[in-house]
């Protein structure tokens, strides 16, 4: 099987748009733009987050034993594109887009997003060439907002179902 149809398949896969961020022993803060997070259970409270072994956000996380996963709601594309290297943005200099706090782990967290889980890293595994970072959340903020989503090569917003009356 060629990587280019492995890749148009996964491209079939709408996911919820993330930043994964961290900061590095000095305090310099790091990001990326992930599609690949997922929950690995409630009891205790984990999700589990796959990233590029080269990126800053890996290399960083390793140190820090925190990061955050931010799921962006659909007004915060730009942050997304930002995160992405969609912008000539690089490093720290990405949080100029957003409004960034540390959270109670010390891991940047973006006000409006729909959902921000800070973790304590449980488990890094090693896979080819990502990393899968297992994260036991410590923290959990809920926002509101559409969903910002990522199919086929571009964002979409899927707008949040009202409940039946």
């Amino acid at each position: 099987m060629s990587a280019d149809i492995f890749l148009a398949g996964m491209r079939r896969i709408a996911g919820a748009v993330t930043v994964i961020t961290t900061t590095g022993s000095n305090g310099e803060r790091r990001g990326l733009t992930a599609t690949a997070v997922c929950s690995l259970s409630v009891e205790p409270p984990s999700l589990v987050a796959c990233v590029n072994r080269k990126t800053w956000v890996a290399q960083f996380v390793r140190d820090a034993g925190v990061f955050a996963v931010n799921v962006l709601s659909h007004s915060q594309e730009s942050i997304a594109r930002t995160f992405a290297g969609h912008t000539p943005l690089a490093g720290a200099d990405r949080f100029s887009s957003g409004d960034w706090r540390a959270g109670r782990t010390g891991a940047p967290v973006v006000a409006g997003a729909l959902a921000s889980f800070e973790c304590r890293l449980g488990k890094l595994i090693e896979h080819t060439t990502h990393v899968i970072l297992i994260g036991e959340v410590v923290e959990t903020a809920i926002g509101d907002g559409d969903s910002l989503v990522y199919l086929d090569g571009s964002f979409s917003a899927v707008p949040r179902q009202q409940p039946a009356a």
